[in-house]
């Protein structure tokens, strides 16, 4: 049979966890040319017959042209591992790092390239297509590269694009981090009605249907979240009872901003 045209060119992915894993299932999905992982640690059934999956630089094939490398290591392993891919990088290759908080200065110094760059931030709802990614594109950046790129990042939910670099430290601590914050609030809702003497099955599948319906409504509605806050919310009733202890100035306005400056000051710690 013959294979249809491929959708996406052909890529380099370093690093196939979680969310280079969420990558590439979704550009397989849109037709990925055959492509190159390279991962140690990658199961074998992850790369399809046309892929190859080494496990060094040297392994990959010295005739492989990839249109993009896209960098998905941990960012701790960036200083030993970005090094080694020096001399397998094509001129004309855009590289797409999804590293925390390593900054396109930093990136173009270890790989050793003046090749163009594109920082992006996505988060773990892209393991089901639902994630959100902020990127920044280096002014070297061509306008094709860019809508390479925003394939690339659109295969596992939608993409908006900054104008400064420096953004991508606030959207790490908001939307990179945000997950777990949504996470924690279901693991704390669950205790609670545990504790208020619900059964565990039962406090379980309230608490993450409380909060995966309530983020489908905010997704779905044209309505603000204020204002669909202020729909649950009838005067001198439970809900206005639990607000004003949340709301109040030493309640989540004032820890959930200190939370975020905590991670945007550690994103800046971890760029050196």
């Amino acid at each position: 049979m013959t294979q249809p045209p491929a959708n996406i060119p052909p890529v380099l992915l370093v690093g196939a966890g979680r969310m280079g894993g969420a990558l590439f299932a979704g550009w397989c999905a849109q037709n990925l040319a055959p492509s190159v992982l390279l991962d140690p640690t990658a199961p074998p059934n992850l790369a399809r017959p046309e892929d190859h999956l080494v496990t060094t630089p040297q392994a990959i094939p010295a005739n492989f042209a990839p249109a993009a490398i896209i960098l998905a290591i941990k960012p701790q392993l960036a200083d030993n591992v970005l090094p080694t891919l020096a001399a397998k990088i094509p001129h004309d290759a855009v590289i797409l790092s999804i590293l925390a908080a390593k900054p396109i200065a930093r990136l173009a110094h270890l790989l050793a390239t003046q090749n163009p760059i594109v920082r992006a931030m996505p988060n773990t709802p892209a393991a089901i297509g639902q994630g959100i990614t902020a990127a920044y594109a280096a002014p070297a950046v061509t306008a094709p590269q860019r809508a390479l790129c925003d394939t690339l990042l659109t295969a596992i939910g939608e993409t908006v694009w900054l104008d400064t670099e420096s953004l991508l430290d606030p959207v790490t601590a908001i939307s990179g981090s945000g997950p777990a914050y949504l996470f924690l609030l279901a693991e704390l809702l669950e205790h609670i009605a545990i504790e208020r003497g619900l059964p565990e099955k039962i406090a379980k599948k309230l608490a993450r249907k409380t909060v995966s319906g309530a983020g489908a409504l905010l997704a779905a509605s044209p309505e603000t979240a204020a204002e669909l806050r202020r729909n649950v919310t009838s005067p001198g009733g439970t809900t206005e009872a639990a607000l004003k202890i949340l709301m109040a100035p030493d309640g989540w306005p004032a820890t959930l901003r200190a939370a975020i400056l905590a991670a945007e000051n550690r994103a800046r710690e971890l760029a050196t």
